[in-house]
């Protein structure tokens, strides 16, 4: 059973600079076809300072730093029992090309189902750009199965 002493728990700051070029190999990874993600002419014409970072781009600070592999430690969570339940966004402001993003998370709840079968962990973070201001909040829910 994951230990709920860690409800509460902050994970350390991943800091994640917003580059062109990685937005661009990002977005075609994912598909993205909108042309502001992936032309600066474009992202401009859209009234963007320059790319903007596709929607789902802000939890790579987090897997870039370790934190996501140290927190999944620190809980006793083998990669091998690890399900993605849930994430969801809300967004603030754009962080684009040329910023950079601060990321902290905390863990909001752990609770399981099933007799035990299933554990979930809630995790909440913020992602603030280089002033301060708030880019987004970000949910997420890791599922350990047993």
């Amino acid at each position: 059973m994951i230990d709920r002493k860690w409800i509460g728990h902050e994970t350390p700051a991943s800091v994640l600079p917003i580059e062109r070029s990685r937005l661009q190999f990002f977005s075609k990874a994912i598909g993205e076809t909108q042309p502001i993600y992936t032309d600066r002419d474009a992202a401009q014409a859209a009234g963007y300072p320059d790319l903007p970072a596709p929607p789902t781009f802000l939890f790579a600070a987090e897997l870039d730093s370790g934190a996501v592999d140290d927190l999944l430690a620190k809980l006793e969570i083998p990669l091998a029992k690890l399900l993605h339940g849930e994430q969801s966004f809300i967004y603030h402001q754009p962080a684009c090309v040329g910023d950079t993003v601060t990321v902290t998370s905390r863990i909001d709840d752990i609770y399981d189902k099933k007799n035990g079968a299933l554990e979930f962990v809630v995790k909440a973070s913020k992602a603030v750009n280089q002033h301060g201001e708030l880019v987004a909040e970000m949910r997420s829910v890791l599922v350990c199965r047993h």
